[in-house]
Protein backbone atom coordinates (compact mmCIF):
# COMPACT_ATOMS: atom_id res chain seq x y z
CA UNK A 1 0.00 0.00 0.00
CA UNK A 2 1.90 3.26 -0.98
CA UNK A 3 1.65 5.93 1.89
CA UNK A 4 -0.12 9.44 1.56
CA UNK A 5 3.18 11.31 0.27
CA UNK A 6 4.70 8.86 -1.98
CA UNK A 7 5.03 9.92 -5.75
CA UNK A 8 1.99 7.94 -7.01
CA UNK A 9 -0.20 9.40 -4.32
CA UNK A 10 0.53 12.86 -4.75
CA UNK A 11 -1.97 15.36 -5.72
CA UNK A 12 -2.17 15.19 -9.48
CA UNK A 13 -2.22 18.94 -10.14
CA UNK A 14 1.11 19.33 -8.23
CA UNK A 15 2.40 16.76 -10.26
CA UNK A 16 1.22 18.22 -13.40
CA UNK A 17 3.18 21.99 -12.69
CA UNK A 18 5.70 23.09 -14.15
CA UNK A 19 7.96 26.17 -13.67
CA UNK A 20 10.40 26.62 -16.96
CA UNK A 21 12.25 29.35 -14.97
CA UNK A 22 13.77 26.78 -12.64
CA UNK A 23 13.79 24.04 -14.29
CA UNK A 24 15.93 21.74 -16.59
CA UNK A 25 18.21 24.44 -17.82
CA UNK A 26 18.51 25.75 -14.35
CA UNK A 27 19.26 22.14 -12.72
CA UNK A 28 21.62 21.57 -15.27
CA UNK A 29 23.13 24.95 -14.79
CA UNK A 30 23.89 24.34 -11.00
CA UNK A 31 25.22 20.63 -11.67
CA UNK A 32 27.92 22.62 -13.69
CA UNK A 33 28.48 24.80 -11.44
CA UNK A 34 29.27 22.64 -8.52
CA UNK A 35 31.59 21.27 -11.19
CA UNK A 36 33.50 24.45 -11.52
CA UNK A 37 32.29 25.82 -14.62
CA UNK A 38 31.85 29.48 -15.14
CA UNK A 39 27.73 30.12 -15.13
CA UNK A 40 25.98 32.92 -16.06
CA UNK A 41 22.44 32.73 -14.69
CA UNK A 42 21.02 34.42 -17.09
CA UNK A 43 17.60 32.65 -16.03
CA UNK A 44 15.61 34.64 -14.23
CA UNK A 45 15.23 38.68 -13.45
CA UNK A 46 17.49 38.62 -10.25
CA UNK A 47 19.37 41.70 -10.13
CA UNK A 48 21.46 41.58 -7.35
CA UNK A 49 22.49 38.15 -8.12
CA UNK A 50 24.42 39.66 -11.47
CA UNK A 51 26.12 42.60 -10.01
CA UNK A 52 23.56 45.08 -9.51
CA UNK A 53 24.16 47.56 -6.10
CA UNK A 54 21.11 47.94 -3.59
CA UNK A 55 20.07 51.42 -3.54
CA UNK A 56 21.73 53.25 -0.85
CA UNK A 57 18.68 54.91 1.69
CA UNK A 58 16.34 51.47 1.63
CA UNK A 59 19.07 49.45 2.56
CA UNK A 60 20.13 52.31 5.60
CA UNK A 61 16.31 52.62 6.63
CA UNK A 62 15.47 48.82 6.86
CA UNK A 63 19.10 48.58 8.76
CA UNK A 64 17.75 50.64 11.57
CA UNK A 65 14.15 49.14 11.68
CA UNK A 66 16.04 45.47 12.17
CA UNK A 67 18.46 46.96 14.97
CA UNK A 68 16.70 49.83 16.21
CA UNK A 69 19.20 49.76 19.09
CA UNK A 70 21.15 51.33 16.84
CA UNK A 71 18.71 54.75 17.21
CA UNK A 72 19.36 54.88 20.64
CA UNK A 73 23.67 55.14 19.78
CA UNK A 74 24.51 58.87 19.79
CA UNK A 75 27.08 58.03 17.50
CA UNK A 76 24.20 57.08 14.93
CA UNK A 77 23.83 60.30 13.03
CA UNK A 78 27.62 59.55 11.93
CA UNK A 79 26.85 56.58 10.31
CA UNK A 80 23.39 57.13 8.76
CA UNK A 81 21.61 60.36 7.42
CA UNK A 82 18.96 62.38 9.59
CA UNK A 83 16.11 61.24 7.17
CA UNK A 84 16.92 58.04 7.11
CA UNK A 85 16.73 57.97 10.69
CA UNK A 86 13.66 60.02 10.82
CA UNK A 87 11.93 57.37 7.78
CA UNK A 88 13.24 54.45 10.18
CA UNK A 89 11.55 55.48 12.95
CA UNK A 90 8.34 56.70 10.92
CA UNK A 91 8.14 52.61 10.09
CA UNK A 92 9.16 51.57 13.76
CA UNK A 93 6.34 53.65 14.91
CA UNK A 94 3.69 52.05 12.16
CA UNK A 95 4.31 47.90 13.92
CA UNK A 96 3.08 46.74 17.00
CA UNK A 97 6.59 45.41 18.07
CA UNK A 98 9.48 46.13 15.50
CA UNK A 99 10.08 44.27 12.19
CA UNK A 100 9.53 40.85 14.32
CA UNK A 101 5.64 41.51 14.89
CA UNK A 102 3.35 40.36 13.13
CA UNK A 103 1.18 42.89 10.73
CA UNK A 104 -2.28 42.76 9.82
CA UNK A 105 -2.80 40.05 7.40
CA UNK A 106 -3.34 42.76 5.09
CA UNK A 107 -0.15 44.60 5.83
CA UNK A 108 0.57 47.76 7.74
CA UNK A 109 -2.14 50.01 7.80
CA UNK A 110 0.17 52.85 7.05
CA UNK A 111 2.11 51.44 4.33
CA UNK A 112 -0.96 50.45 2.82
CA UNK A 113 -1.62 54.00 2.81
CA UNK A 114 1.82 55.21 1.06
CA UNK A 115 0.63 52.96 -1.57
CA UNK A 116 -2.54 54.18 -2.03
CA UNK A 117 -1.39 57.88 -2.23
CA UNK A 118 1.68 56.79 -4.90
CA UNK A 119 -1.02 55.30 -6.95
CA UNK A 120 -2.80 58.38 -6.58
CA UNK A 121 -0.01 60.22 -7.75
CA UNK A 122 0.70 58.16 -10.72
CA UNK A 123 -3.13 57.91 -12.00
CA UNK A 124 -4.28 60.88 -10.97
CA UNK A 125 -7.72 59.11 -9.33
CA UNK A 126 -7.70 58.61 -5.59
CA UNK A 127 -7.00 55.38 -4.10
CA UNK A 128 -8.62 53.39 -0.99
CA UNK A 129 -5.72 51.64 1.30
CA UNK A 130 -8.24 49.36 2.20
CA UNK A 131 -8.96 47.69 -1.30
CA UNK A 132 -4.53 47.00 -1.41
CA UNK A 133 -3.07 44.16 0.28
CA UNK A 134 0.70 44.08 0.95
CA UNK A 135 2.05 40.55 -0.41
CA UNK A 136 5.38 38.73 -0.17
CA UNK A 137 6.12 39.82 -3.43
CA UNK A 138 4.14 40.22 -6.52
CA UNK A 139 3.61 36.32 -6.92
CA UNK A 140 1.87 35.94 -3.89
CA UNK A 141 -0.42 38.05 -4.72
CA UNK A 142 -1.31 36.57 -8.22
CA UNK A 143 -1.51 33.31 -6.53
CA UNK A 144 -4.21 34.53 -4.23
CA UNK A 145 -6.34 36.14 -7.11
CA UNK A 146 -6.02 32.91 -8.73
CA UNK A 147 -7.02 30.59 -6.11
CA UNK A 148 -10.02 32.95 -5.31
CA UNK A 149 -11.26 33.44 -8.95
CA UNK A 150 -10.71 29.60 -10.22
CA UNK A 151 -13.73 27.36 -8.57
CA UNK A 152 -13.41 23.98 -10.58
CA UNK A 153 -11.34 22.48 -13.94
CA UNK A 154 -14.19 24.43 -16.23
CA UNK A 155 -13.09 27.52 -15.24
CA UNK A 156 -10.48 29.48 -17.66
CA UNK A 157 -8.04 32.09 -17.20
CA UNK A 158 -6.89 33.77 -20.54
CA UNK A 159 -3.22 34.25 -20.13
CA UNK A 160 -0.55 35.94 -23.06
CA UNK A 161 1.49 33.29 -25.23
CA UNK A 162 4.78 33.68 -24.41
CA UNK A 163 3.24 34.21 -20.81
CA UNK A 164 5.73 34.64 -17.50
CA UNK A 165 5.06 30.22 -16.52
CA UNK A 166 3.86 31.85 -12.82
CA UNK A 167 0.33 31.92 -14.74
CA UNK A 168 0.75 28.55 -16.44
CA UNK A 169 1.83 26.64 -12.97
CA UNK A 170 -0.53 28.72 -10.76
CA UNK A 171 -3.70 27.73 -12.87
CA UNK A 172 -2.42 24.10 -12.96
CA UNK A 173 -2.30 24.10 -9.30
CA UNK A 174 -5.70 25.59 -8.50
CA UNK A 175 -7.10 23.27 -11.35
CA UNK A 176 -8.31 25.67 -13.82
CA UNK A 177 -8.02 25.96 -17.41
CA UNK A 178 -4.89 27.76 -19.09
CA UNK A 179 -6.43 29.53 -22.70
CA UNK A 180 -4.04 30.98 -24.43
CA UNK A 181 -4.06 34.44 -26.34
CA UNK A 182 -1.06 34.35 -28.52
CA UNK A 183 0.94 37.59 -29.07
CA UNK A 184 2.02 38.97 -32.76
CA UNK A 185 5.99 38.42 -33.03
CA UNK A 186 5.93 40.37 -36.68
CA UNK A 187 3.54 43.06 -35.01
CA UNK A 188 6.21 44.09 -32.13
CA UNK A 189 4.40 41.20 -29.83
CA UNK A 190 0.90 43.07 -30.14
CA UNK A 191 -2.17 42.07 -29.60
CA UNK A 192 -4.78 40.57 -32.30
CA UNK A 193 -8.62 41.21 -31.04
CA UNK A 194 -9.43 38.95 -33.00
CA UNK A 195 -7.34 36.20 -32.19
CA UNK A 196 -8.40 36.13 -28.62
CA UNK A 197 -12.10 36.27 -29.88
CA UNK A 198 -11.29 33.29 -31.42
CA UNK A 199 -9.74 32.20 -28.25
CA UNK A 200 -12.44 32.50 -25.66
CA UNK A 201 -15.06 30.92 -28.13
CA UNK A 202 -13.02 27.94 -28.54
CA UNK A 203 -12.72 27.54 -25.12
CA UNK A 204 -16.65 28.01 -24.41
CA UNK A 205 -17.35 25.65 -27.40
CA UNK A 206 -15.36 23.46 -25.17
CA UNK A 207 -17.26 24.07 -21.71
CA UNK A 208 -14.77 26.15 -20.53
CA UNK A 209 -16.15 29.09 -18.52
CA UNK A 210 -13.60 32.01 -19.25
CA UNK A 211 -13.53 34.29 -16.13
CA UNK A 212 -10.24 36.44 -16.13
CA UNK A 213 -8.00 38.04 -18.78
CA UNK A 214 -3.90 38.30 -17.80
CA UNK A 215 -2.10 40.85 -19.44
CA UNK A 216 2.03 41.49 -18.28
CA UNK A 217 2.56 45.14 -19.17
CA UNK A 218 6.00 45.93 -19.73
CA UNK A 219 5.74 42.12 -21.18
CA UNK A 220 8.12 39.49 -19.67
CA UNK A 221 9.41 37.48 -21.72
CA UNK A 222 8.49 39.32 -24.94
CA UNK A 223 9.54 42.92 -23.67
CA UNK A 224 6.76 45.43 -25.13
CA UNK A 225 4.96 48.25 -23.51
CA UNK A 226 1.39 48.58 -24.54
CA UNK A 227 0.05 51.63 -25.81
CA UNK A 228 -2.97 53.60 -24.13
CA UNK A 229 -5.44 52.30 -27.46
CA UNK A 230 -4.33 48.78 -26.59
CA UNK A 231 -5.15 49.21 -22.96
CA UNK A 232 -8.20 51.16 -23.77
CA UNK A 233 -9.48 48.05 -26.19
CA UNK A 234 -8.57 45.55 -23.64
CA UNK A 235 -10.79 46.96 -21.03
CA UNK A 236 -13.81 47.01 -23.28
CA UNK A 237 -13.05 43.40 -24.19
CA UNK A 238 -12.92 42.70 -20.30
CA UNK A 239 -16.31 44.68 -20.14
CA UNK A 240 -17.79 42.92 -22.83
CA UNK A 241 -16.97 39.46 -21.44
CA UNK A 242 -17.42 40.25 -18.27
CA UNK A 243 -13.77 39.31 -17.30
CA UNK A 244 -11.64 40.15 -14.61
CA UNK A 245 -8.74 41.58 -15.49
CA UNK A 246 -5.40 40.72 -13.82
CA UNK A 247 -2.70 43.68 -15.11
CA UNK A 248 0.63 42.48 -14.18
CA UNK A 249 2.54 45.90 -13.91
CA UNK A 250 5.75 44.80 -11.97
CA UNK A 251 7.76 46.40 -14.54
CA UNK A 252 6.40 49.76 -14.94
CA UNK A 253 9.70 51.65 -14.00
CA UNK A 254 11.59 49.36 -16.73
CA UNK A 255 10.89 51.48 -20.38
CA UNK A 256 13.76 51.88 -22.13
CA UNK A 257 11.88 54.03 -25.08
CA UNK A 258 10.19 57.21 -25.14
CA UNK A 259 7.40 56.17 -28.01
CA UNK A 260 5.21 54.31 -24.89
CA UNK A 261 5.60 54.69 -22.05
CA UNK A 262 3.95 52.92 -19.50
CA UNK A 263 0.43 54.22 -18.22
CA UNK A 264 -1.78 51.55 -15.92
CA UNK A 265 -4.33 50.02 -16.62
CA UNK A 266 -6.28 51.42 -13.83
CA UNK A 267 -5.36 55.21 -15.03
CA UNK A 268 -6.95 53.95 -18.44
CA UNK A 269 -9.95 52.62 -16.74
CA UNK A 270 -11.19 55.87 -14.97
CA UNK A 271 -10.52 58.09 -18.07
CA UNK A 272 -12.63 55.74 -19.55
CA UNK A 273 -15.54 56.99 -17.35
CA UNK A 274 -19.03 55.00 -16.81
CA UNK A 275 -20.10 51.98 -17.30
CA UNK A 276 -16.79 50.82 -17.77
CA UNK A 277 -15.04 52.65 -15.15
CA UNK A 278 -18.02 51.93 -12.25
CA UNK A 279 -18.06 47.93 -13.13
CA UNK A 280 -15.06 46.75 -14.70
CA UNK A 281 -13.52 44.25 -12.12
CA UNK A 282 -9.53 45.16 -11.91
CA UNK A 283 -6.55 43.63 -9.62
CA UNK A 284 -3.11 45.24 -10.28
CA UNK A 285 0.03 43.77 -8.65
CA UNK A 286 3.03 45.61 -8.39
CA UNK A 287 6.71 44.39 -6.42
CA UNK A 288 10.44 45.82 -4.98
CA UNK A 289 11.87 42.84 -7.09
CA UNK A 290 11.65 44.50 -10.47
CA UNK A 291 12.36 48.58 -11.60
CA UNK A 292 15.54 49.93 -10.96
CA UNK A 293 14.96 48.53 -7.10
CA UNK A 294 15.75 44.72 -8.24
CA UNK A 295 14.84 43.58 -4.32
CA UNK A 296 13.35 40.54 -5.32
CA UNK A 297 14.90 38.49 -1.77
CA UNK A 298 12.72 41.28 0.05
CA UNK A 299 9.63 39.99 -1.27
CA UNK A 300 7.78 43.00 -0.99
CA UNK A 301 4.30 43.19 -3.25
CA UNK A 302 0.86 44.35 -3.33
CA UNK A 303 -2.15 44.18 -5.40
CA UNK A 304 -5.09 46.99 -5.93
CA UNK A 305 -8.59 46.03 -6.30
CA UNK A 306 -10.85 47.65 -8.66
CA UNK A 307 -14.75 47.35 -8.06
CA UNK A 308 -14.89 44.16 -6.25
CA UNK A 309 -17.97 44.06 -3.64
CA UNK A 310 -16.82 44.49 0.03
CA UNK A 311 -17.88 41.05 0.66
CA UNK A 312 -15.62 39.80 -2.14
CA UNK A 313 -13.00 41.76 -0.63
CA UNK A 314 -13.84 40.16 3.29
CA UNK A 315 -13.57 36.82 1.62
CA UNK A 316 -10.01 37.42 0.45
CA UNK A 317 -9.03 39.02 3.46
CA UNK A 318 -10.19 36.18 4.92
CA UNK A 319 -7.95 33.68 3.09
CA UNK A 320 -4.59 36.29 3.49
CA UNK A 321 -5.77 35.76 7.33
CA UNK A 322 -4.43 32.12 7.07
CA UNK A 323 -0.78 33.09 6.61
CA UNK A 324 -0.95 35.93 9.20
CA UNK A 325 0.74 38.18 8.00
CA UNK A 326 3.25 39.31 4.88
CA UNK A 327 6.70 39.70 6.27
CA UNK A 328 7.37 42.74 7.40
CA UNK A 329 10.64 44.07 6.22
CA UNK A 330 9.29 43.54 2.50
CA UNK A 331 6.32 45.82 3.35
CA UNK A 332 9.09 48.41 4.57
CA UNK A 333 10.96 48.06 1.09
CA UNK A 334 7.44 48.37 -0.47
CA UNK A 335 7.02 51.47 1.66
CA UNK A 336 9.92 52.77 0.96
CA UNK A 337 9.78 52.57 -2.76
CA UNK A 338 6.06 54.41 -3.08
CA UNK A 339 7.75 56.79 -0.79
CA UNK A 340 11.41 58.18 -1.76
CA UNK A 341 13.30 60.65 -0.93
CA UNK A 342 11.48 63.81 -2.38
CA UNK A 343 13.92 67.41 -3.52
CA UNK A 344 15.64 68.95 -0.21
CA UNK A 345 15.63 65.60 1.40
CA UNK A 346 19.27 64.40 2.11
CA UNK A 347 19.27 61.70 0.61
CA UNK A 348 17.81 62.67 -2.20
CA UNK A 349 20.68 63.29 -4.94
CA UNK A 350 22.52 60.20 -3.90
CA UNK A 351 18.89 58.16 -4.13
CA UNK A 352 18.23 60.18 -7.83
CA UNK A 353 22.38 59.46 -9.02
CA UNK A 354 21.91 55.54 -8.11
CA UNK A 355 18.72 54.89 -10.12
CA UNK A 356 19.30 56.89 -12.78
CA UNK A 357 22.51 55.22 -13.65
CA UNK A 358 20.69 52.00 -13.33
CA UNK A 359 18.08 52.75 -15.83
CA UNK A 360 20.45 54.11 -17.77
CA UNK A 361 22.83 51.40 -17.74
CA UNK A 362 19.51 48.93 -18.48
CA UNK A 363 18.72 50.98 -21.09
CA UNK A 364 22.02 50.84 -22.86
CA UNK A 365 22.02 46.71 -22.34
CA UNK A 366 18.86 46.77 -23.84
CA UNK A 367 19.95 48.02 -27.23
CA UNK A 368 23.53 45.81 -26.64
CA UNK A 369 20.99 42.71 -26.03
CA UNK A 370 19.24 43.42 -28.94
CA UNK A 371 21.63 44.20 -31.69
CA UNK A 372 23.77 41.18 -30.37
CA UNK A 373 20.87 38.83 -31.06
CA UNK A 374 20.21 40.23 -34.49
CA UNK A 375 23.71 39.81 -35.91
CA UNK A 376 23.88 36.22 -35.07
CA UNK A 377 22.72 33.61 -38.04
CA UNK A 378 19.04 32.65 -38.01
CA UNK A 379 18.05 34.45 -34.74
CA UNK A 380 15.93 37.80 -34.92
CA UNK A 381 15.00 39.78 -31.95
CA UNK A 382 12.14 42.56 -30.96
CA UNK A 383 13.70 45.15 -29.29
CA UNK A 384 13.53 45.38 -25.41
CA UNK A 385 11.16 48.09 -25.03
CA UNK A 386 10.81 47.60 -21.35
CA UNK A 387 11.21 45.09 -18.67
CA UNK A 388 14.04 43.14 -18.30
CA UNK A 389 14.39 40.33 -20.89
CA UNK A 390 14.86 39.71 -24.23
CA UNK A 391 12.91 37.02 -26.19
CA UNK A 392 15.01 36.04 -29.85
CA UNK A 393 13.42 34.09 -31.75
CA UNK A 394 15.73 30.97 -32.98
CA UNK A 395 15.51 29.53 -36.55
CA UNK A 396 16.82 26.22 -36.43
CA UNK A 397 17.61 23.72 -39.39
CA UNK A 398 15.63 20.83 -39.54
CA UNK A 399 18.63 18.69 -39.09
CA UNK A 400 19.20 20.50 -35.32
CA UNK A 401 15.32 19.37 -35.15
CA UNK A 402 16.19 15.76 -36.00
CA UNK A 403 18.99 15.09 -33.85
CA UNK A 404 16.89 17.28 -30.81
CA UNK A 405 13.87 14.20 -31.57
CA UNK A 406 16.66 11.61 -31.18
CA UNK A 407 17.89 12.99 -28.35
CA UNK A 408 14.48 12.94 -26.46
CA UNK A 409 14.98 16.84 -26.09
CA UNK A 410 12.44 20.16 -27.20
CA UNK A 411 14.23 21.91 -30.28
CA UNK A 412 14.98 24.90 -28.10
CA UNK A 413 15.69 23.09 -25.17
CA UNK A 414 17.81 20.89 -26.63
CA UNK A 415 19.99 24.35 -28.47
CA UNK A 416 19.81 26.08 -25.04
CA UNK A 417 21.29 23.07 -23.25
CA UNK A 418 23.99 22.98 -26.33
CA UNK A 419 24.70 26.51 -25.07
CA UNK A 420 24.79 26.12 -21.54
CA UNK A 421 27.33 23.79 -22.40
CA UNK A 422 29.41 25.35 -24.47
CA UNK A 423 29.32 29.05 -23.24
CA UNK A 424 27.90 28.79 -19.46
CA UNK A 425 25.11 30.83 -20.44
CA UNK A 426 22.13 29.99 -18.47
CA UNK A 427 18.50 30.84 -20.33
CA UNK A 428 15.21 29.18 -20.70
CA UNK A 429 13.70 27.70 -23.51
CA UNK A 430 10.59 29.51 -25.44
CA UNK A 431 8.86 26.82 -25.13
CA UNK A 432 9.26 27.15 -21.40
CA UNK A 433 6.55 30.00 -21.89
CA UNK A 434 4.51 28.89 -24.75
CA UNK A 435 5.33 29.88 -28.11
CA UNK A 436 3.55 29.21 -31.85
CA UNK A 437 3.96 25.29 -33.28
CA UNK A 438 7.48 24.86 -35.28
CA UNK A 439 8.52 28.55 -33.51
CA UNK A 440 11.77 28.28 -30.85
CA UNK A 441 12.84 30.79 -28.71
CA UNK A 442 14.91 31.91 -25.97
CA UNK A 443 14.69 33.97 -22.99
CA UNK A 444 17.65 35.99 -21.32
CA UNK A 445 17.68 38.58 -18.93
CA UNK A 446 19.38 41.96 -20.20
CA UNK A 447 20.79 42.16 -16.36
CA UNK A 448 24.41 40.76 -16.54
CA UNK A 449 26.92 43.69 -15.60
CA UNK A 450 27.04 46.17 -19.08
CA UNK A 451 30.87 46.21 -18.96
CA UNK A 452 30.48 42.55 -19.32
CA UNK A 453 28.16 42.77 -21.92
CA UNK A 454 30.03 42.73 -24.99
CA UNK A 455 31.59 39.80 -24.14
CA UNK A 456 28.81 37.39 -23.26
CA UNK A 457 26.97 38.45 -26.75
CA UNK A 458 29.97 37.57 -28.43
CA UNK A 459 30.45 34.18 -27.07
CA UNK A 460 26.30 33.84 -27.91
CA UNK A 461 27.52 34.54 -31.49
CA UNK A 462 30.63 32.05 -31.56
CA UNK A 463 28.21 29.54 -30.18
CA UNK A 464 25.16 30.12 -32.30
CA UNK A 465 26.81 30.66 -35.46
CA UNK A 466 28.75 27.36 -35.08
CA UNK A 467 25.85 25.30 -33.81
CA UNK A 468 23.83 27.06 -37.12
CA UNK A 469 27.09 25.56 -39.24
CA UNK A 470 27.31 22.23 -37.49
CA UNK A 471 23.43 21.57 -38.60
CA UNK A 472 22.69 23.64 -41.59
CA UNK A 473 21.08 21.31 -44.51
CA UNK A 474 21.28 23.83 -47.20
CA UNK A 475 17.95 23.60 -48.02
CA UNK A 476 16.76 26.66 -45.33
CA UNK A 477 15.84 27.17 -41.69
CA UNK A 478 12.20 25.46 -39.84
CA UNK A 479 10.06 28.32 -39.45
CA UNK A 480 6.50 26.85 -39.96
Amino acid sequence: MSKPLDYDSLNENVKKTAYAVRGELYLRASELQKEGKKIIFTNVGNPHALGQKPLTFPRQVVALCQAPFLLDDPNVGLLFPADAIARAKHYLSLTSGGLGAYSDSRGLPGVRKEVAEFIERRDGYPSDPELIFLTDGASKGVMQMLNAIIRDQNDGILVPVPQYPLYSAAIQLFGGALVPYYLEEEANWGLDFNTIKQSISQARSNGITVRAMVIINPGNPTGQCLSDLTIRELLQFCFNENLVLLADEVYQQNVYQDERPFVSARKILFGMGPPLSKEVQLISFHTVSKGYWGECGQRGGYFEMTNLSPKTVDEIYKVASIALSPNVPGQIFMGLMVNPPKPGDISYLRFQRESKAILDSLRKRAHIMTDGFNSCKNVVCNFTEGAMYSFPQVRLPARAIEAAKKAGKVPDVFYCLKLLEATGISTVPGSGFGQKEGVFHLRTTILPAEEEMPAIMESFKKFNDGFMEEYEDYRGYSRM
